[in-house]
């Protein structure tokens, strides 16, 4: 690469980049060349990042960088936002509530607008209605718009009333496969910024946010990116931002290759449990090693993927060689690629193979070699089992809840064709983990293809569905000629969206139904991400994770219960036994096929039609104005309750006096049994309130979709089956949903519930233990707490993202300091005192706690990342904290 440099001011150098003029600003000019070769790739992204936007907190971040010890407040400015519809919506009631509320207190609604750009992917809301047929696409699309179009007017409307704000209609793909395929740049190369460059292009390595918790899946391409919450997210997009802490950087030093039989999912699954084990919470990890080279960059987005799931926040891959040809097959522009290309050269953010690794504090080394073909639950992702060892862990887990479960009833029940023991009632290539990683999925075509040949079909109890992450994949599979045998076994293209994996998985079939109901232990298999208890299908508390083709596998077996490993799958037409060795593809056909039919032009043509939708999305209307209409009909949109009344001045923060304990909770409990995504059942507190408004019982629709009713969210939180409320008599049997009222003498839903202690004049906390708020990055999960009159959280230790949404709803997240609580009881009270200051950093606080007239002593800390985060507290909240800013007219933090 050659460059022409040009003496700028600001420490700034104009090069020829791609054939154009660009501005950049050299490491070179921040770290010696030694500090630069030992500092891992994410971390020399950051700190150009610090460097460029705020470079007041520039010399505390390299004396971090340098002595390796200590903390220090990071304030980063993403260049761009994603958010998917079930985030994005709530995020633009807010915004629409943050006008209203703005003009109340004498301001410019207007000033309510994104300064960064904002993609909405609308991929969260379509459902496995229909399944198995060629037609299923139009079919469940058709649902999605009869239920949803009401949400979608809010987009339109948005489109027209908002800057820096473009959509990806629904039916297009998976918010992170879309990253993947289209919008991440790499390198932005942006308008000119800086004075004295003469309009050369600001260029600078991509730093992105979006709110989901699998954002992760980005790093594969060498984007550094993270999940927020979507109250985080909007205060980025309004111009504020976000304060990290200086990052725990782990290595992962990946040895060797994959063996045979084994693909991306048996690697991130493997890892998951790995890490787990190590510890990794909350930690930045890079992968290094001859190993990372072997993986391709759809293997790397699998594994980066699931960095939720061991904990990390991110899941860093360095570009290299293998990212640029990612590049090219998803016909990224030749100009941009060279740009791309010249500029990581010129900053030493390009990984080369034989270079120096980075200096990382913390390094885990994982030989490839050893992983095997797995699978992981029923329950989580890191609960890992070779395909001999799945029988067992089904029979451990249904033992301890009920002895007696095999031998039960329903368990005995016939169904058309008699069901076995750990029936699998759903099977689903789904996810945005998995399903657009063009081996797996010819993998699986394969697998389809050679069971078919010898005669097998899906056992008639599964549910069996395909829903891609990418629109390009149906054109790579029948181009293959594997689309029509994945049909044939029930595979079908069901929809293009994260369907069965975010619990969209449609109603079971109608006699399986009727058996789980009846208590049968009935099990999902699905190619995702996820398996919590009811997420998949709020009736079905037991899901395992693998890849796609081992989902065809199951699908033929029918059972969790079926040894895969040296057990038949079925019979042929002769009778003989078919096992999965004899149906598994070979590599190097594997490779021959993806070498074939996978290239640029399938994701060019998917390119095009990013934008434009579906007929029905290009034919819905919305309405116009700075202010959004709110309808007093509608169930599907309310003004915040949170964004109204907002005081022009803050009370500031207070603390508790006499509170109360609302739910005391056990550990791992995640945002699913906080704010259920399911479907709405229609004898919940939820389905009566809609009901009562008009909806018909097949359109109550799933509480994810509902997010922009705060009335329907209150009421379907910590509703989940599967919490468990210590407070009550029998708290190991007693389902979620209900608690103490004020009175103590009655047991009532936790919203009626939480009705008693605000008419009563009395504050309420949530008791927990360890992970609270684990899983997907909601904000609801906070929202509700907030609404409900939760003023702090208590437990053992957090998730990141949950712990930041609830300060964003001015809820404090107060740790036990040594780890262990109280045997609470609904007769404790509770008192708090707050320091006349708090500050950035731990503060460590006394909870008393007053039971029968005796007063116990409760040690919490209340740690406090940055001067943002204290500012939100002080504040009531996020979203108070913004509106008297923008009413103000208040510049936001350069």
């Amino acid at each position: 690469m050659t460059s022409t440099a040009t003496a700028v001011p600001a420490r700034r150098r104009v090069v020829s980049l791609g054939g154009r003029r660009c501005s950049v600003l050299p490491l070179t000019a921040l770290l010696t060349p030694e500090e630069l070769t030992a500092a891992p790739y994410c971390l020399r992204i950051l700190v150009e990042n610090v460097a460029r936007r705020s470079p007041a907190a520039l010399a505390a971040v390299l004396g971090r960088l340098r002595s390796g010890q200590g903390e220090c407040e990071v304030p980063v400015y993403p260049d761009r936002i994603m958010l998917h519809d079930t985030t994005c919506l709530p995020a633009l009631a807010d915004f629409a509530g943050l006008r209203d509320a703005v003009a109340e207190l004498g301001g410019a609604a207007a000033a309510v607008q994104p300064r960064i750009p904002v993609d909405l992917v609308i991929d969260h809301s379509v459902t496995v209605e229909e399944w198995g047929t060629p037609g299923a696409v139009a079919a469940n699309l058709a649902v999605d718009f009869r239920r949803n179009s009401e949400r979608y007017r809010i987009v339109k409307w948005a489109e027209r009333s908002l800057r820096n704000f473009r959509v990806v209609p629904p039916g297009t793909g998976i918010i992170h496969q879309v990253n993947m395929e289209f919008l991440a740049q790499v390198v932005w190369a942006g308008p000119p910024s800086e004075p004295g460059t003469d309009g050369a292009l600001d260029v600078h390595p991509e730093l992105m946010l979006a709110t989901d918790s699998h954002t992760p899946m980005i790093n594969a391409l060498g984007v550094l990116a993270w999940g927020t919450g979507g109250l985080e997210a909007q205060s980025a997009m309004l111009g504020e931002p976000v304060a990290i802490g200086y990052p725990r950087v782990v290595g992962v030093r990946l040895h060797g290759a994959l063996p045979p039989g084994t693909g991306a999912t048996d690697l991130a699954l493997t890892v998951t449990q790995r890490l787990r084990g190590y510890g990794v919470l909350g930690a930045w990890l890079e992968f290094c090693g001859d190993g990372a080279g072997t993986l391709s960059t759809a293997d790397r987005a699998a594994l980066a993927n699931m960095a939720p799931e061991y904990g990390a926040t991110c899941a860093f891959f360095p570009y290299d060689d293998i990212t640029g040809d990612y590049l090219r097959l998803t016909a990224r522009d030749g100009g941009h690629r060279a740009l791309v290309d010249e500029y990581l050269e010129l900053q030493q953010l390009n990984r080369r193979a034989g270079g120096p690794e980075p200096h990382y504090p913390e390094l885990v080394d994982i030989d490839l070699a050893e992983v095997a073909a797995c699978v992981a639950g029923p329950r989580r992702p890191d609960q890992r089992h070779p395909l001999a060892e799945v029988p067992a862990s089904f029979r451990a887990d249904i033992a301890p809840a009920s002895p007696a479960a095999l031998s039960s009833p329903a368990a005995a029940a016939p169904a058309p064709d008699g069901l076995p023991e750990g029936p699998v009632v759903i099977a689903a290539i789904t996810s945005c983990t998995n399903t657009a990683n063009p081996g797996l999925l010819m993998t699986a075509g394969l697998l389809a293809r050679n069971a078919a040949a010898r005669g097998l079909t899906r056992k008639p109890w599964v549910k069996t569905s395909l829903s891609p992450g990418s629109a390009a994949v149906p054109g790579y599979l029948a181009a293959a000629g594997l689309l029509d045998p994945l049909t044939e076994l029930g595979f079908a293209v069901a929809g293009f969206g994260c369907m069965t994996c975010i619990g969209n998985s449609g109603p079971l079939l109608p006699a399986v139904d009727a058996l789980v109901d009846g208590g049968l232990p009935a099990v999902a298999v699905l190619s995702g991400n996820r398996n919590f208890e009811g997420r998949v299908n709020a009736k079905l508390m037991r899901s395992y994770l693998a890849s796609p083709a081992l989902v065809v596998a199951y699908a033929l077996a029918g059972s969790v219960t079926v040894d895969l490993s040296r057990e038949p799958l079925g019979h042929d037409a002769a009778g003989q036994p078919v096992y999965l060795r004899d149906l598994w593809p070979g590599r190097s056909e594997v490779d021959e096929l993806v070498a074939r039919h996978v290239g640029p032009a399938g994701y060019a043509a998917a390119g095009r039609s990013l934008r434009a939708g579906p007929p029905a999305w290009q034919a819905l209307d919305g309405p116009s104005g700075v202010r959004f209409p709110w309808a007093a009909d509608s169930t599907y949109f309310r003004r915040p309750s949170y964004v109204r009344d907002i005081p022009p001045e803050s009370g500031g923060l207070r603390g508790l006096r006499d509170a109360r304990i609302l739910l005391a909770l056990g550990d791992n409990v995640t945002t699913d049994h906080l704010s259920p995504a399911g479907t709405i059942p229609a004898a919940s507190s939820a389905g009566r309130y809609l009901s009562a408004r008009g909806v018909a019982r097949r359109d109550l629709n799933q509480y994810s979709t509902r997010r922009s009713n705060h009335e329907v969210m209150v009421r379907g939180a910590f509703t989940n089956p599967a919490l468990r409320n210590r407070l009550l008599p029998q708290a190991g049997q007693a389902g979620g949903g209900v608690t103490f009222a004020a009175d103590g003498t009655r047991l009532l839903p936790v919203s009626e519930a939480a009705d008693t202690y605000r008419q009563a004049g009395l504050d309420v906390i949530v008791v927990a233990g360890r992970n609270y708020g684990a899983g997907s990055s909601r904000d609801w999960a906070a929202k509700a707490q907030a609404l409900l009159g939760v003023r702090a959280v208590v437990a053992v230790s957090f998730e990141r993202i949950h712990r930041s949404n609830l300060i964003g709803m001015g809820v404090l997240p107060l740790l036990l300091a040594d780890g262990a609580g109280w045997d609470c009881s609904p007769a404790d009270r509770l008192d708090l005192d707050l320091p006349a200051r708090l500050r950035v950093g731990r503060n460590d606080l006394v909870l008393r706690v007053r039971t029968a007239g005796r007063e116990r002593v409760v040690p919490v800390e209340l740690r406090v990342e940055s001067s943002s985060e204290l500012a939100y507290l002080s504040a009531g909240g996020l979203l108070p904290y913004l509106a008297r800013r923008l009413a103000r007219g208040a510049p936001f933090r350069p």
